[in-house]
């Protein structure tokens, strides 16, 4: 099918469904500032940053080297703390947390997908998508089900016993994102998931993560590509650490 053609057809789908779900609010981000400090300077990451986002929605983020994207997705994900300011995940206070239950919240609720893939090379394909239910303390028996349905899903059932360095980069992405979702999370973050894929495998990437959406799970991405912003249904521009605009997609 031609690239073009189901790229248009995969947003007009997505928004149509956007409109039609019921939308409770997921993150609430109000006033956060991250800032880094050493004993001879000060780097201010986050300024102040206010943000929402609702169930069911794909938000993308972007903004130039250094704004501060990659320190709000971390935030979000429970792998780094705010220097001032309130995060609510699902209504919960996430200052509240303790760290056993952040850990928690990472490994139920949360899918991760990165730019380096981060799979563990040690391990073949069945086994790094496995992985995330071996820590949830899920039974060998629903392990084996789960991740084989996950990985025919994605279409590399073949490739179950291959290690990471025996993949293309958009067989390994589409591991990772296997692994992400396996565990059935809310909220997928990823991070600029197609940086470094050619433009097919970028295109299927874009294309699993339209259809995680549309299917319900919530998706903030951090790209450099207006194409790959194209799918989300708003997109968030960042600069020097601020929110500079929220933009709607088109006919949302």
């Amino acid at each position: 099918m031609n690239i073009k053609f189901w790229h248009t057809f995969c947003i007009y789908i997505n928004r149509i469904l956007y409109k039609t779900l019921i939308i409770n609010i997921m993150i609430e981000i109000n006033d956060i500032s991250k800032v880094f400090r050493t004993t001879e300077v000060e780097t201010v990451a986050l300024n102040h940053v206010n943000l929402e986002v609702k169930e069911g929605e794909f938000v993308a983020i972007m903004g130039p080297s250094g704004c501060g994207k990659s320190t709000l997705l971390n935030i979000l994900g429970l792998l780094d703390n705010p220097t001032e300011g309130s995060y609510k995940l699902l209504g919960q206070e996430v200052g509240d947390l303790k760290e056993k239950e952040r850990t928690r919240v990472r490994k139920g609720k949360l899918g991760f997908v990165f730019q380096s893939f981060n799979l563990i090379d040690e391990l073949n394909v069945y086994e790094n998508v496995e992985l995330p239910l071996t820590y949830l303390g899920i039974k060998a028996s629903e392990r084996r089900r789960m991740v084989e349905d996950i990985l025919k899903r994605m279409n590399i059932s073949h490739r179950a016993k291959h290690f990471p360095q025996q993949l293309s980069g958009g067989q390994q992405q589409r591991v990772a994102i296997a692994r992400a979702v396996v565990t059935n999370p809310k909220l997928i973050l990823a991070d600029e998931p197609t940086g470094n894929l050619d433009s097919k495998n970028g295109a299927e990437v874009m294309n699993l993560l339209t259809e995680l959406n549309r299917e319900g799970t919530t998706i903030i991405m951090v790209t450099h590509s207006q194409h790959d912003a194209s799918f989300a249904h708003r997109t968030i521009h960042l600069f020097d650490g601020s929110v500079v605009a929220s933009i709607a997609a088109q006919g949302v």
